[in-house]
């Protein structure tokens, strides 16, 4: 009777990809750190559904991408978060595309300014809606599936919602609810699925961030002194994803130590 041996070019794949087998939906992946985090996830075996609202042909560019790298691999799920009736739908899409679900990555975000004094409902209920409603509800809709698959869910938060950023205050306290969604759904999710969110510091600022003169003060008071990259808050999600099964409930900030020397 022959005995089972180790195959050691099976071993060295795995160990290359060890998320063979596994389906991540990744909202706002078409652009910036959501296109980051799917190839980062997708380069480790994962297969990856993209979710957009608008930007549909970098959407259809990143798919086209990651399918030519292996076929099949990447899918497209169009969806409005801030419609919730259609969250469900998005899950099952998800769900659907590769036999369910093992991480959602709630990446989909806005930011823009909102000065005390201008504030308007609409812009609560947009910041709000995608920073903190959106993951809530989406959460709620995929807990099902990664429950089944004893899967995980990465929140991508911001540092701001430790300590606020001027002229921010919708935001901040938007990110600030979502780092305590993602404490309040470790909680109610565990055993069977971890919570876990990234919050990036100076990392790739929007189009519509401050002035370049802020921007260099504040990543001067970082204490490596330089900005962060979109890949670093994807290498932070593949780290969750494939290396600290003992890990639920926590907020990593990647902030090169921004958090630490205000």
């Amino acid at each position: 009777m022959a005995l089972d041996t180790p195959d050691p070019t099976r071993e060295a794949l795995a160990a290359r990809s060890p998320l063979t087998g596994q389906a991540a939906l990744i909202t706002g992946a078409a652009r910036r750190v959501g296109a980051s985090i799917a190839r980062m996830l997708h380069a480790a075996g994962a297969d990856v559904v993209l979710h957009y609202r608008s930007s549909a042909d970098d959407a259809a560019a990143l798919m086209r991408e990651l399918n030519d790298l292996r076929p099949g691999s990447a899918a497209l799920a169009e969806c409005d978060l801030l419609q919730l009736a259609q969250l469900p739908a998005l899950v099952a899409a998800a769900t659907g595309a590769y036999g369910g679900l093992d991480i959602l990555v709630n990446n989909a975000s806005t930011f823009y300014p909102t000065p005390l004094g201008d504030i308007g409902e609409i812009d609560w209920d947009d910041l709000v809606g995608t920073n903190l409603k959106a993951p809530l509800f989406l959460a709620q809709a995929a807990a099902p599936a990664l429950h089944e698959r004893r899967g995980l869910i990465i929140n991508v938060a911001d540092i701001h919602g430790l300590r606020p950023l001027r002229r921010y205050p919708v935001y901040s306290l938007a990110k600030a609810g979502l780092i305590m969604l993602t404490k309040s759904l470790a909680r109610e999710l565990g055993p069977h699925v971890r919570v876990n969110a990234v919050a990036p510091g100076p990392v790739m600022w929007p189009q519509d961030a401050p002035d370049k003169a802020l921007q260099e003060k504040i990543t001067s008071r970082t204490a490596l002194k330089r900005p962060g990259s979109a890949e670093d808050v994807a290498r932070t999600c593949l780290f969750f994803a494939t290396a600290a099964p003992y890990i639920t409930g926590q907020i990593l900030a990647v902030d090169g130590g921004r958090s630490i020397g205000w």
